[in-house]
């Protein structure tokens, strides 16, 4: 196994390349890793899911209100039961909550029928209008005039930084090569004289018989390279406020509103880490790097917050932050298979790309296939048990066995999230290691609390810098 972040590239051509390796291209390299081929994963960035798939509102989706006969429909649906067993299985946590889309006005609430026939042409036959009085004794602290929701008891919450972890992680362990700190500059197609695309990266060439684009944001530049001009992405910067874990009594469900022409709207939902999230904004942008937060959408999504759930806006803000999501102008995944070029894009892959994620995988696999590549004596992959960073289950700073054992884990350097030395130090150890700060972050909640660092953060920092715990 083997993950680079700096230096050459192998010169032995691999079998094939996965260009992004957010959530969708990291499950991509996983289900690759099944087969007997040689395969490379590869990231602009220093380490796994650091662009769009790590600023999401982090649900794991039925797939009720998809466009009906549409990919994205069928994969959602197939990728929901894929990603509950996958996180079962790997330490990934999920709760379970449900979601109740509430109307707050005539429209809204005439809106509700619709959707529910829509979710039975989805194969979701589990959702149902429930009126005011029940919606309200499930979630007591909704703002006034609330005439009724929409009851999607399949939805859930799940932690998306460990999701593209384990997926990584079990690809590195199977054989693949992740390289990171790699922008692919250049795309020189493979001819019938030659047989391997060769890509100029920021670290030298790289040479590989089949090509996959999980590039995100960029996945439309890269498609342009081979010559295709399919369609365009338009980043939609979605700005979120995280409220601090005092606030989680607030809200029982996923509270989703009733979706309009322009997007599925803000949203309050609980975190796997035991925090409320309010957002996201939806705001098309032409700058591929503008994730910054703005006053405008901070205030826009009080003034949503305010009217969903009063009570939230008096409790305190653990942070604050921007994600750009891949849109495209369909309602549809772009994902495209190139036969002749041993090629597949996917594309396009908006917010339930962390949902869908483990059955894209499968499908771009089965377009591979009909490029060439062998797909005979594939595996099952090893299980991974990922560290838990969710607040429904057992973490290492109250399991008194644990601490017995090794008492760094009884050690806690980060009081808001109440992380441990154990967990710092078995993180830097890890199979795909931290390149910085914020990856960190995300592999142990470490500065992620109400006091964002200021207290422990010389000390996370002194931690990371000499690469122990």
């Amino acid at each position: 196994m083997s993950v680079t972040t700096r230096g050459a590239l192998p010169a032995a051509a691999y079998d094939v390349t996965v260009i992004g390796a957010g959530v969708v291209g990291s499950a991509i390299a996983r289900e690759l890793a099944r087969l007997p081929l040689r395969i490379a994963l590869l990231d602009a960035r220093d380490d796994v899911g650091d662009g769009t798939s790590k600023a999401n509102t982090a649900i794991l989706h039925t797939g009720f209100d998809a466009v009906p006969g549409s990919l994205e429909s069928r994969l959602v649906r197939d990728g929901s039961r894929r990603l509950a067993a996958y996180a079962a299985e790997n330490g990934i946590p999920v709760e379970p909550l449900g979601a109740l889309l509430v109307a707050w006005d005539a429209e809204q609430h005439a809106a509700l029928p619709p959707l529910a026939a829509k979710a039975e042409r989805n194969g979701y036959r589990e959702a149902r209008v429930i009126p005011a009085e029940e919606v309200r004794a499930r979630e007591p602290h909704l703002g006034p005039g609330v005439l009724g929701a929409l009851d999607v008891p399949g939805e859930s919450i799940i932690c998306p930084w460990t999701t593209t972890l384990a997926y990584a992680t079990q690809a590195v362990r199977a054989g693949v090569d992740l390289h990171l700190n790699c922008t692919v500059q250049e795309v020189q197609e493979a001819t019938s004289g030659e047989p391997d695309h060769l890509l100029a990266t920021g670290r030298g060439q790289l040479r590989t018989r089949h090509l996959v684009n999980a590039a995100g944001l960029y996945a439309d530049g890269i498609d342009r390279m081979l010559g295709h001009d399919d369609f365009t992405v338009t980043p939609r910067r979605g700005q979120l406020i995280v409220f601090d874990e005092l606030a989680r009594d607030l809200v029982r469900h996923i509270l989703l509103p009733v979706p309009t022409a322009l997007g599925k709207g803000v949203l309050v939902t609980p975190t796997v880490h035991g925090k409320v999230m309010l957002g996201p904004t939806a705001e098309d942008l032409d700058d591929k790097t503008a994730t910054g937060s703005t006053a405008e959408g901070i205030a826009l999504l009080r003034e949503k917050g305010r009217r969903i759930l009063p009570a939230l806006l008096d409790e305190e803000v653990t942070a604050v932050y921007a994600g750009l999501r891949a849109a495209t102008g369909s309602e549809d995944y772009a994902i495209r298979a190139h036969p002749a070029q041993r090629y597949v894009t996917a594309g396009g892959i908006r917010s339930t790309g962390l949902t869908a994620s483990m059955a894209i995988a499968s499908h771009v696999v089965d377009l591979l296939a009909e490029g060439g590549l062998p797909v005979t004596g594939a595996r099952d992959l090893e299980p991974v048990r990922m560290p838990n960073l969710g607040e429904a289950f057992p973490r290492p700073y109250r399991d008194a066995e644990l601490i017995a054992a090794d008492p760094e884990y009884g050690r806690i350097v980060c009081h808001c999230e109440r992380v441990t030395r154990g967990e710092i130090r078995d993180a830097l150890a890890s199979t795909v290691p931290p390149g910085s700060l914020d990856g960190l972050r995300r592999r142990t909640r470490a500065r992620a609390g109400r006091c964002q660092g200021f207290h422990c953060g010389a000390a996370v920092r002194a931690l990371f810098e000499t690469g122990s715990g």
